[in-house]
């Protein structure tokens, strides 16, 4: 602990000298609040390390891209959702809540390295922008990426391969469509080994024995390119970089290339000049001592990549102190341009040039001008979400998380209720209340990115009609109808018929009759009993309005009466109303259960006379009605036997 926090003081060190507005009362802050945190608590990743430790590393890796105060807390401060129920209200509090907000999401992402999600790479490039609204986030869930394939040693086995095929399919990408190159250089150079053994040491084989027949060539040429012109008036700064191997790989399968010889942009160097008008001046005299390659020239000045990428490229052939052979591909571009190329989006809202000196000061983000930051990273969201399937998801969809870690993908304004249907149907129907992030919240409650849910629940299954009103998810509403159908399907046979029988005799109809003929055509359609029995449920659960029944029946509304006639038929029809709602009754009047005429005596009860009634309780809680001596009755259990009279 004791060298973690001695890191912790050279950490703030670097970032007072590289960030020259870092608050360094918060950042002491958040160290001192992680340090009580997290403890000795090891992280799940890696042996033998630590939460603080690899929180500080993380942070210290993040330096070179000089982040805000916000974005360092942030970093510091990642593991914290792993104690929900001591620290998510003092978070905000201690530290605002856009911290509060960045951790959410970054914890959210770790957990595509942990978790056994099972997505395509292009599901998984949706959710890691769609999540990283702000542009930092994105940055500091790749420097964590970075940090741990660069302790890949350390990594535990079972995660070790998982994320260096992330890092090559999923982080690098992102990081190259971005332009951060510097960190999609580091990704794949440490995870293409682990991932590829056999084909990394086949390349490096084939490099060994080029370097050996060329030599180190490179360094010769540069100082040679160097001195040819700085005689014609203009001052450079060269670098050499070689084509690094998992680059060779997907170019050999590309290509289907089988010899590093025939790769021509194997080796490079780039040259860096004050002016935009230097380029094209150097790339001139460049044409003068060496051979160009036809249809190897790119300007990309005039014409920049999507992500923002600037330079000239030519490939020559026959430059000083370079062998015969070999070619060269040359990178021309200016020193902003090449810290773009380095740094991409990041370099925008890092950097900025003082007018009067033309001195490039490395400063906060909070001191540019906003509108340019969000211009760019809307330019940004743009490249990465192009060409990526179901466009659309990357503003609708929100990724949350169970206790165990598992990722769960739901629309926006999705609330714990959806969130249990989508893990379970019986989950969902045996609902009773919701922790999020350790606190408990209503139904209506809408859930966040990032945000960890646990579902409380009933022993049996207590659904309530209601909750279709609370649910976004279409699969979740029609498992709840479903259930509804089934299991509560008497009753509501019931209801609708009662409700279509009221439309009907509000309209001058006569009412349903046991095999509802009424309703046997529905749209044209002949439906079966059954059908139609379907149609009156749905009527019941209210998901059918009663007044649109009619409109797709084959019956003839009555034409309008005069006044006095239409005002009888009104009372009539009320009259009716009444007499089908309250046709019977309960000799116990405190029971209360939904009946039916049985069909044995549904001719003899369908008007009111002066017969004895009984009602017999079926298995399904419904009374149906018999007449007094029917022989249905008489085999009846005497204790399902229910006295009733007419009303």
């Amino acid at each position: 602990m004791h060298s973690v926090l001695a890191s912790t003081d050279l950490m703030l060190e670097r970032l007072q000298k590289a960030f020259l507005t870092l608050d360094t009362e918060r950042c002491t802050n958040a160290l001192h609040f992680a340090q009580d945190l997290y403890g000795d608590r090891p992280y799940m990743l890696m042996r033998d390390r630590t939460l603080l430790e690899h929180a500080v590393d993380v942070a210290e890796e993040l330096i070179e891209f000089c982040p805000d105060n916000d974005a360092v807390i942030a970093c510091i401060l990642q593991h914290t959702l792993k104690f929900p129920d001591h620290v998510l209200g003092h978070l905000a509090e201690e530290f605002g809540r856009n911290v509060r907000d960045m951790v959410s999401r970054i914890h959210l992402l770790s957990h595509l390295s942990t978790s056994d999600w099972r997505k395509s790479v292009d599901d998984m490039k949706i959710m890691l922008v769609s999540v990283s609204d702000d542009v930092r986030i994105l940055l500091i869930a790749l420097t964590i990426a970075c940090d741990s394939i660069r302790h890949i040693n350390d990594v535990k086995p079972e995660y070790r391969n998982r994320l260096c095929r992330q890092s090559l399919q999923l982080f690098a990408p992102v990081a190259a469509r971005l332009g951060i190159y510097a960190i999609k250089y580091r990704l794949e150079r440490d995870a293409f080994p682990e991932c590829y053994p056999t084909d990394a040491t086949h390349i490096g084989e084939q490099l060994l024995d080029l370097h050996k027949e060329h030599g180190d060539f490179l360094p010769k040429t540069m100082e040679s390119l160097r001195r040819f012109l700085s005689d014609e008036g203009i001052e450079t700064e060269m670098m050499a970089r070689e084509k690094q191997p998992y680059s060779i790989f997907q170019k050999m399968h590309t290509k289907s290339i089988t010899g590093l010889t025939k790769i021509t942009d194997l080796f490079a160097i780039r040259v860096l000049v004050p002016e935009v008008g230097d380029c094209y001046q150097v790339l001139g005299l460049l044409h003068r001592i060496g051979t160009p390659i036809s249809h190897r020239f790119k300007d990309y000045i005039s014409f920049p990549k999507p992500n923002g990428y600037q330079s000239l490229h030519t490939s020559l052939i026959g430059l000083p102190d370079a062998p015969k052979n070999v070619i060269i591909e040359v990178q021309i571009r200016t020193r902003e341009m090449h810290r773009e190329a380095e740094y991409g989006v990041a370099s925008h809202w890092l950097y900025k040039e003082d007018g009067k000196t033309g001195v490039v000061i490395r400063t906060a983000a909070s001191q540019l001008h906003m509108s340019d930051v969000i211009l760019r990273q809307q330019s940004v969201w743009s490249v990465v979400q192009a060409g990526e399937k179901a466009q659309s998801r990357l503003v609708n969809d929100i990724y949350v998380l169970t206790p165990r870690g598992d990722i769960i993908e739901l629309p926006d304004s999705a609330t714990p209720l959806d969130f249990a249907f989508m893990l379970h149907t019986d989950l969902g129907l045996r609902f009773k209340a919701a922790r999020v992030n350790g606190h408990i919240v209503p139904l209506s409650h809408k859930l966040e990115n990032g945000d960890v849910i646990e579902i409380q629940t009933h022993k049996y299954p207590r659904p309530s009609l209601q909750w279709t009103q609370e649910l976004v998810t279409p699969s979740a509403r029609a498992k709840l109808k479903t259930y509804f159908f089934s299991h509560n399907r008497s009753q509501f046979l019931e209801k609708g018929r009662e409700n279509v029988n009221v439309e009907l005799l509000t309209r001058g109809l006569p009412v349903l009759d046991n095999d509802y003929t009424a309703i046997g055509t529905f749209d044209g359609k002949s439906l079966s009993v059954r059908q139609r029995e379907d149609l009156l449920v749905k009527v019941g659960m209210g998901s059918v309005k009663t007044s649109s029944i009619l409109r797709h029946l084959p019956i003839r509304v009555p034409r309008k009466q005069n006044a006095a006639t239409s005002k009888s038929a009104k009372s009539q029809s009320a009259s009716k109303i009444k007499l089908l709602k309250d046709l019977v009754l309960f000799e116990d009047k405190n029971l209360k259960m939904p009946y039916r005429f049985a069909k044995c005596c549904a001719a003899e009860s369908a008007s009111p006379k002066p017969k004895e009634i009984l009602g017999i309780v079926t298995r399904a809680g419904i009374v149906n009605i018999h007449k007094e001596g029917c022989r249905m009755t008489k085999a009846a259990n005497r204790e399902r036997k229910v006295k009733m009279r007419w009303a």
